[in-house]
This record gives structure tokens, sequence and C-alpha cells, in this order.
């Protein structure tokens, strides 16, 4: 099995180094340099061959891509036997909500932030759009109570792939000092706590 994840940092390729940690699915993780054109630029040829759009996270597994986090962390899970995400019809379907309520809600105000500080050309950036993205997020993060009690984890006493992505996106946003209730950054510092998060950022320092 040969696998190989691309990734930089604290992005969305870090939820999916936590999971192959989580997994303990044997892998290789390679550093991108995010604006770069040579070898080892995520603007390059040779990756922008495996990722069109010249972003982060890639997994290949042999001639297998895959460059969407949410849907390498369900391949992940595959791979380890469905441990990471609940089997059940209904449970299945929580699962699902909540996981697409972090990314198309939660998430969303904080990639449009970090789009308009430095990911798109500077003449298409819209200062003016903090404010809205801020309250975006305030909105989302008010409602994320009453789709899952803060607890140990989202789903009963088993760890999910969802608690690495309501996780990941609260720290997100506490980097970008958006306004992120106690209970979440707790819930953030439990998780991040785990020993395979750990060997994530570890991995990310190297």
């Amino acid at each position: 099995m040969a696998i190989t994840l691309y990734g930089v940092g604290p992005s969305r390729s870090f939820r999916c180094l936590w999971a192959l940690h989580e997994a303990g699915i044997e892998h290789e993780y390679i550093q991108m340099d995010i604006g770069g054109t040579g070898p080892g630029g995520a603007k390059g040829a040779e990756y922008m061959d495996l990722n069109p759009q010249g972003k982060v996270p890639t997994l290949q597994h042999d001639d297998f891509v895959l460059t969407e986090s949410a849907a390498i962390l369900y391949y992940i899970n595959n791979l380890a036997d469905g441990r990471f995400i609940p089997a059940g019809a209904r449970e299945r379907a929580k699962y699902d909500e909540l996981s697409f309520y972090v990314l198309a809600e939660l998430e969303q105000p904080l990639w449009t932030t970090g789009k308009h500080r430095f990911a798109i050309p500077e003449a298409q950036r819209v200062p003016d759009i903090f404010e809205t993205a801020h309250w975006e997020f305030a909105k989302a993060v008010n409602a994320l109570g009453k789709l899952v009690e803060i607890r140990e984890f989202a789903f009963g006493d088993q760890f999910t792939f969802a608690d690495i992505l309501r996780a990941h996106t609260c720290n997100w946003a506490d980097k970008f000092e958006f306004d992120v209730p106690a209970k979440y950054l707790e819930f953030r510092d439990h998780m991040f706590a785990r020993d395979a998060a750990q060997a994530a950022l570890a991995a990310n320092k190297t």
C-alpha cells in the first residue's frame, strides 16, 4: 500500500494527516510550497497534474488520487474497515449532517477570510468582506450547538472523523481571530491532545 499525502501546515490537509495517524495507516507526507511553481511547489507542473487547482490536500494511493479533504477522510475510513464513521443508516445520516454543516456553514466564512487576506490575487480581494464573514461565523457557530452537544465526542463514546472536522475548524477560526465560544476551544484542546493529533502536528514541524 503506497499512500502519499501532500499538504502544508494547519491547512485542510491537517485533517487528513491526523486521520491517517488515527487509522494507523503507513504513509508518506510531503509538505508543499503552497505558492511555489517549481519542484515541490503547489503551482508546479508535476503537482498540478495531481491537483489542477494547485491546492492541498492531495492523497495519492498508487494510481488513485483524491483532492478534497472530506472525501479523503471517507476513503481513509474505508481503508480502516469503517472504524471512524458510523455505519447505521440514521447514525450515518447524522454524521453526514454534522460534517456537511461544518464544511458548508462553519468553514465557509473562514475560507472567505483566508482568500481575501492572502489566497487570491490582491486585485481581487475585498477587505469589506471581513465584517460579513465574522457575522456569518457567529450565526453558524451558534446553530452548531443545536446539531450536536458538547461532550467528549460528537457521537456517544465513539471518536469519529467528524470530531476531526469540528476540532480543526474551530482551531482555524481561533487562529483567524474569530469569536469562538470557550466550550468549542476546550473541545479543540481535548481533541488535539490525542496521540494521533500530536503525531500529525509533529510531522508538520519536520
